[in-house]
């Protein structure tokens, strides 16, 4: 007996239901992909996934965090792809923390005149949040617009506000500077949501009374501080005791008079409690300011700070040199009736960072002045890291050490310098043991009794400092004209330098438990297009992208077609 054949209304209605059904489908898939998100990480450095210290500050957000993405509006492509970047990431975080996360993308400038923009402008600068300009070529590719964009982000937590600069200044190409950008967006948004939850902000101590800097070339540095944490001013010479373990950190900036004993046992107790430091520490009287007053040479001689014992002790010597860096930072020579000429200055080495450490890792170049070596010392206990070297073609001479301007008018060769990457700063962790341990006075010993503060001989807790000898690193330039220039802006080439997240990369590293700095550890693989090349052949690649796809489905539903019509065929013809 044949079978029944379904007739052509049949066929009709069957279609329709399957195509309503589809369509249902969709619309549920679509529904739930809006609130559930899902993806597989294929990249080798896994730079989507987020870390678990990043996960974990997420998963115990007790308040929501509102975040305001600036980055909105008509841009050229790699701004577009940060913009997305951004989406995604922020995306991620939202599945962990669920309606704590609140994110959102904001034109200020969109529908308002000149000088409302202008009023914007300035009210977001005094945020933190900068407008920047970046030229684009018009799309018949002869002539260029300028995109007026703000690429900040500012979050608001915990009652308290911050913002997020997303595209950093990097050497490099604009596209390698977006895929840095792309890299370090976790880090970022992580980093400052863990700093506005802290219900105590972070206290660390500026230590003066040994001829520290301080003045008009540290406001940067001290602003800087202050805005991330909470800073006062301890003189050494006017506390009776050892610093207080109230301070989560320390900092002694390029002391020029020596340390008498009983100053040196205040640190030297803190750090015993479990207490960090950052120490910058530069052994050698040598400046451009000399220079300038005593042309056309200077003695650079020993400043005898009486550091050597407490800094051994610890795992490192600073030594009594300069270095001399073929990687240099040029200075500008002043020439009789013409323009400030730049030549190459070898005391200022341009640093270089490649170690993997997450203080370091992916930073661009840092600017320093005079500078000393560093050696690391065996202690037991004590795991060294170096953070940052010399180049490959370096020097060191010991002092005295004659500076002289003429060595700018002397070609620099490779051969002259025999050295390969001499640490300038190190990172030591663990128990350290006190440089008094054996040799306590007993005018100390008393005095501590005194204050009821039994002596440690060895820290009670595993902890850390950090020692660089790079000279002026934290420092800012100023000029009458200019004013006050930010930490790692160098006015002779225009250049912003790495300098400034240095610093707040090492605080963050001392005082911060969380681990948070671990997702800067991910490694930046720059996987940037031939742009020569994808300019030849742009109508290949359209074509591949563009027709074959189109073809394929139309092949496919040729088939489809002539297949189910010789099916429906067949079943006619044995009905």
């Amino acid at each position: 007996m044949a079978t029944k054949t379904p007739n052509k209304n049949q066929r009709q209605r069957q279609a329709l239901i399957r195509i309503v059904i589809m369509a249902a489908i969709l619309l549920c898939v679509n529904v739930l992909a809006a609130y559930f998100h899902a993806g597989i990480d294929l990249t080798r450095e896994k730079r989507f996934t987020l870390s678990a210290p990043t996960k974990k500050l997420l998963a115990n957000m007790q308040e929501v965090a509102v975040i305001d993405i600036y980055l909105k509006g008509k841009f050229p492509a790699e701004l577009q792809r940060l913009q997305e970047a951004v989406r995604e990431r922020l995306s991620s975080f939202k599945d962990i923390a669920g309606n704590k996360v609140i994110y959102r993308f904001i034109n200020p400038l969109e529908g308002k005149n000149e000088s409302e923009q202008k009023q914007i402008a300035q009210e977001l600068s005094q945020k933190g949040i900068w407008l920047r300009q970046l030229p684009s070529k018009e799309d018949d590719e002869d002539g260029y617009s300028m995109n007026v964009f703000f690429p900040y982000a500012l979050v608001h937590y915990n009652g308290k506000e911050m913002s997020i600069n997303l595209l950093e200044n990097h050497r490099g190409t604009f596209a390698q500077n977006i895929s840095y950008a792309e890299a370090s967006l976790e880090y970022k948004f992580a980093n400052t949501i863990n700093q506005l939850g802290r219900r105590d902000r972070v206290k660390i101590a500026y230590l003066v009374g040994n001829n520290e800097q301080l003045g008009i070339k540290t406001v940067d540095m001290l602003r800087t501080i202050a805005m991330n944490y909470d800073l006062d001013t301890i003189d050494l010479n006017q506390v009776h005791r050892p610093i207080s373990l109230a301070y989560d950190a320390i900092i002694i900036n390029e002391p020029t008079i020596p340390f008498n004993g009983y100053n040196k046992l205040k640190i030297d107790q803190y750090i015993m409690k479990g207490g960090h430091a950052l120490w910058i520490v530069n052994n050698l009287n040598a400046s451009l300011d000399s220079l300038a007053l005593h042309p056309p040479q200077i003695m650079a001689m020993e400043y005898g700070l009486n550091l050597d014992d407490i800094l051994f002790k610890y795992g490192v010597r600073v030594n009594n040199d300069l270095v001399e860096d073929r990687q240099n930072i040029p200075i500008a020579r002043m020439m009789e009736g013409s323009a400030p000429e730049l030549k190459e200055w070898v005391y200022f080495p341009r640093l270089n960072p490649t170690s993997d450490h997450p203080i370091v890792k992916n930073m661009d170049f840092i600017m320093s002045g005079f500078t000393n070596s560093i050696d690391t010392i065996k202690s037991d206990g004590i795991k060294k890291t170096i953070l940052l070297h010399s180049s490959k073609y370096s020097l060191t001479a010991r002092s005295p050490v004659r500076v002289s301007l003429s060595m700018m008018n002397f070609p620099l060769k490779n051969e002259m310098f025999p050295k390969s990457y001499v640490p300038v700063a190190v990172l030591l962790e663990g128990r350290f043991h006190s440089v008094y341990e054996h040799l306590l006075a007993p005018e100390y010993l008393r005095s501590l009794d005194s204050l009821k503060e039994p002596f440690k001989g060895v820290s009670d807790t595993t902890t850390s400092m950090i020692v660089t000898s790079a000279g002026d690193i934290f420092n800012n330039d100023y000029t009458t004209k200019d004013g006050l220039l930010p930490i790692g802006y160098y006015r002779y080439t225009g250049d912003f330098f790495a300098n400034k997240d240095f610093l707040l990369n090492c605080l963050e590293y001392l005082t911060d438990n969380s681990g948070i700095l671990e997702a800067r550890s991910k490694d930046v693989k720059l996987r940037l297009l031939d742009a020569g090349r994808a300019k030849d052949e742009k109508v290949t690649w359209q074509f591949v992208n563009v027709v074959i796809p189109i073809a394929i489905v139309l092949v496919f539903a040729s088939c489809y077609f002539f297949f189910r019509k010789r099916r429906y065929e067949v079943k006619e013809k044995t009905a």
